[in-house]
């Protein structure tokens, strides 16, 4: 263990997943399993205490859900971790709620090793999108369509819409950089102001924001 080390709290009712889902992650340079919950009323509690920088969170678990767990968990924590809900079905309107709630993506419980790992270490990273293709998909299903555009639509700027767009499609901010032949500091900035206008906490808030706005089309 070292400092630098991504330290992840596992939560999930089943112990045969936890105990796999550490088997894989503990053999991972760099990354740490600093605890486990059996429960969501645990993992909230767990959470609070250990101050992991990633939750892989089941979304449905006794006691309190997994979505419920997550509000609890950044609601209430100053620094908050990565919450990733981890669910057997792709197409689920729990999971959408869960990313509503500010989940800052999705696993299946299926994915192989090499995904679980890059997911892990990709929202510590905070650069990126899970899936991007997934959440327009959970958008056109379970999205809450605003009746009129917010104003927050028209106050973005033409270089704050196009990072949106980027950031929806998936890409990291170097690749949005290299896209838009700008500096790594600027698509940062632009970043940050994307989220300040839309109100999200990080860019999967801020994607969800954008399709329920009508911003971005799901179809």
């Amino acid at each position: 263990m070292t400092a630098n080390d991504i330290r992840v709290v596992l939560a999930d009712d089943e112990r045969m997943v936890r105990t796999a889902l550490r088997a894989i992650l503990s053999a991972e340079p760099g990354i740490e399993v600093a605890g486990e919950a059996a429960t969501g009323a645990e993992a909230v509690s767990v959470v609070r205490e250990l101050k992991p920088d990633v939750v892989l969170m089941d979304v449905r678990m006794p006691e309190t859900d997994g979505i419920r767990a997550t509000e609890q968990i950044l609601q209430t924590m100053s620094e908050p971790p990565r919450v990733v809900v981890v669910t057997t079905f792709e197409n689920d309107a729990y999971v959408y709620e869960a990313l509503r709630a500010g989940a800052a993506g999705f696993l299946l419980k299926r994915a192989d090793a090499d995904e679980l790992v890059q997911a892990v270490r990709l929202v510590a990273r905070s650069d990126s999108l899970l899936f991007p293709a997934a959440v327009r998909s959970l958008a056109a299903e379970y999205g809450r369509a605003e009746p009129a555009p917010p104003d927050w639509v028209a106050r973005l700027t033409g270089r704050e819409s196009e990072v949106l767009r980027l950031m929806a499609a998936g890409l990291t901010n170097a690749e949005i950089a290299g896209r838009m032949g700008v500096g790594a500091a600027t698509v940062k900035t632009h970043v940050a102001s994307v989220l300040a206008k839309t109100g999200a906490r990080d860019r999967t808030q801020a994607v969800i924001a954008a399709y329920e706005a009508g911003f971005m089309k799901t179809g």
